[in-house]
C-alpha cells in the first residue's frame, strides 16, 4: 500500500484576497481617463467621432435642439446681458479714469504659447486641439499671454511705461463650482515698462475703486498681499533646489484647497524632506510684515519692497483695504515679486481677482532685454455672486424713452419720419411694428418700459403736431374708447423732454 501524500491546504478567499498585490485603483483610472481623451481625439480627426454635449439629452421629437448652453458655459439674454453690461460699464470707466488703453485679440491662439512649466493647472485645463491644417490650437485660458505677445509684437514702436487693459472671455477645462464656471469674462489691467512698486500700488487702487463703485467697503472685502521674494528666500534656505521653486509655488497655492497634509504629501513627492517642508509651512503662517522681518531680516529687498507698497496704498487712501498673507504666492509660474489676491471677508466665496508682479515672462517669449510687468485678471463669476449675495446688483429692466403709435396703416410712413427725428435727437425710440389697436399698443409699451407714447394721427399731423403721453406719470393708460390721448406737441419740439 502506497501511502498518500497529504494535500496542501487550500488557502481561504479571504487569505486569497490578502495575498494579492494592492491595486492603485486612482492612478488606474487616471491612465483610462487619459487613453479616453486620446481615443475620443483620434475619433474627431476621422469625422463621426465627435462626443455629444455631457447635459445633452436624447431627442423626445424630431429636430428638437436642447435648449441649455454646453456645461460650464453660460447664455445673456437681455436680462442677464444688461448686468453684464453694467459689470464692464464699471471696469471700462475705472481703467479709463486711471489712464489704461483698451486692446483685444483672437480667442483662438496657438498652443504653445501656454505651455510653460508642468503642473500649472492652466496647462491641464485647456480647451486645445489640432487644426483641419496640423495647427495645435487652443481657446485662450487666460490673456497675460496674449498680451506679452501684442507688446512684443509691438516693439520699439510702443513708449513705455503702457498701460493696457481688456475684457476677454477665456475657457478653462475645470471642475464646476460657485464663482468658477469653464468659460468666464475676465477684466485684465497690465503695466508694462515700470519696476517700481508705484505700478503695483495702482493696480490695487484701480481695484479698490471698483469696488467701492460696486457699493462694497473695506469691512466687505479686503486684498492679501505677499511677495514671492519672501517663499524664495526661504526656500533657498531650505535647500531646495533652485528648479523646484515653480513647482512648490504651485503647490503651496493649494493650501486654501488642500488639507495641510495633502499639500506637504504633495511637497514630499517633490523630492522635499520633512524639515524642508516644515521651513516652508512655517514661514507662511506670518500674517504681519514683523512677523516675516523676523523671518528674513527686516532688511531683505522683500521687507523694504513691501513697506513702500503699503505705504503708497495708504497715502491713496486704501490703507484699510490690504494686509499682508505670507501664504498668498499664486499658481502661476510666472509671477517674481508682489503678488496679491481680493477675498471677501465672510470667507464664502473664491479669490475676486489676483495678480502680480511677472518680469521675466516677456523674455521667456524672446524679448532680448527683461521687461517689467505687473497686472491683474478681474473675473465676472465672483464678484456677480458676491454683489448678488449682498443685494448690491441694481436693477435694470429695458428703458425706452419713447415708443411711436401710427394711428393707422396709413399713418405709418409719417410715423416713421418722427420716429427718425427722434432717434436723430439722441432719444432710445420704438415704433409699433404690426398694425395694432392703440389700448393694445399702450400694453406693448408698458412690456418696454416705454416712457412716453408718441401717437402720430391724421388731424394733429397734418396740423405739425403728434399727440405725447407720458406713461409713468401714474394718469392712466388709454381708454378703449381713445380719449386721454395726451397733449400736442409740435414736430419740431419733439425731441425736447416734458
Amino acid at each position: 500500500v502506497v501511502a498518500s501524500t497529504p494535500e496542501a491546504p487550500t488557502a481561504t478567499k479571504k487569505e486569497k484576497k490578502e495575498a494579492q498585490p494592492a491595486v492603485d485603483t486612482a492612478a488606474i483610472q487616471k491612465e483610462i481617463d487619459e487613453l479616453q481623451k486620446q481615443l475620443d481625439a483620434k475619433k474627431a480627426l476621422i469625422g463621426g467621432g465627435a462626443l455629444l454635449a455631457k447635459n445633452s439629452k436624447k431627442k423626445s421629437k424630431k429636430d428638437v435642439i436642447d435648449l441649455e448652453p454646453i456645461q460650464g458655459a453660460r447664455d445673456f439674454p437681455p436680462d442677464q446681458m444688461r448686468i453684464r453690461n453694467y459689470m464692464f460699464d464699471t471696469f471700462r470707466e475705472v481703467a479709463k479714469t486711471f489712464a489704461f488703453q483698451e486692446y483685444d485679440a483672437a480667442v483662438l491662439e496657438s498652443e504653445e504659447l501656454y505651455i510653460r512649466k508642468a503642473g500649472e493647472e492652466i496647462t491641464e485645463q485647456m480647451y486645445n486641439f489640432v487644426t483641419k491644417d496640423n495647427h495645435r490650437v487652443a481657446l485662450r485660458p487666460e490673456m497675460t499671454p496674449t498680451l506679452a505677445r501684442l507688446i512684443l509684437q509691438k516693439g520699439s514702436q510702443l513708449a513705455l511705461p503702457t498701460k493696457w487693459f481688456s475684457i476677454p472671455q477665456c475657457w478653462r477645462f475645470e471642475t464646476i463650482t460657485r464663482g468658477r464656471r469653464r468659460e468666464h469674462y475676465q477684466w485684465n489691467m497690465d503695466i508694462v515698462g515700470a519696476k517700481s512698486v508705484s505700478a503695483e500700488a495702482e493696480l490695487i487702487c484701480a481695484i479698490c475703486t471698483t469696488l467701492q463703485k460696486f457699493g462694497l467697503t473695506a469691512k466687505d472685502v479686503g486684498i492679501k498681499i505677499n511677495s514671492r521674494r519672501v517663499l524664495q528666500y526661504v526656500v533657498e534656505k531650505a535647500g531646495v533646489p533652485a528648479d523646484k521653486f515653480a513647482p512648490v509655488c504651485i503647490i503651496v497655492d493649494k493650501l486654501d484647497k488642500l488639507a495641510k497634509e495633502e499639500v506637504e504629501r504633495q511637497l514630499g513627492e517633490l523630492g522635499l524632506n520633512a524639515e524642508m517642508v516644515n521651513i516652508i509651512t512655517q514661514s507662511l503662517a506670518a500674517k504681519d510684515l514683523e512677523s516675516l522681518a523676523q523671518i528674513v531680516g527686516s532688511e531683505h529687498e522683500a521687507v523694504q519692497e513691501l513697506k513702500k507698497f503699503f505705504d503708497l496704498v495708504n497715502a491713496y487712501g486704501f490703507g484699510d483695504w490690504v494686509l499682508f498673507d505670507a501664504s498668498v504666492v499664486r499658481g502661476l509660474a510666472y509671477y517674481t515679486g508682489i503678488v496679491f489676491e481680493c477675498f471677501d471677508r465672510e470667507g464664502k466665496f473664491r479669490a475676486i481677482c489676483g495678480g502680480g508682479r511677472y518680469d521675466n515672462l516677456l523674455s521667456t517669449f524672446g524679448s532680448r532685454l527683461p521687461i517689467p510687468c505687473c497686472g491683474f485678471g478681474f473675473g465676472d463669476c465672483v464678484i456677480l455672486e458676491l454683489l448678488q449675495d449682498k443685494g448690491l446688483l441694481p436693477t435694470l429692466a429695458q428703458s425706452v424713452q419713447d415708443i411711436v403709435i401710427p394711428f393707422d396703416d396709413s399713418m405709418r410712413e409719417p410715423a416713421l419720419k418722427v420716429l427718425r427725428k427722434l432717434r436723430e435727437g439722441g432719444r432710445v425710440a420704438d415704433i409699433i411694428l404690426d398694425n395694432k389697436k392703440v389700448k393694445q399698443a399702450y400694453t406693448y409699451a408698458d412690456a418696454i418700459g416705454a416712457i412716453r407714447a408718441v401717437l402720430v394721427a391724421p388731424d394733429e399731423y397734418a396740423n405739425g403736431e403728434v399727440q405725447v403721453k407720458m406713461l409713468r406719470e401714474g394718469a392712466g393708460k388709454e381708454d378703449s374708447q381713445g380719449t386721454n390721448r395726451g397733449k400736442p406737441v409740435k414736430i419740431e419740439d419733439i425731441c425736447k423732454d416734458e
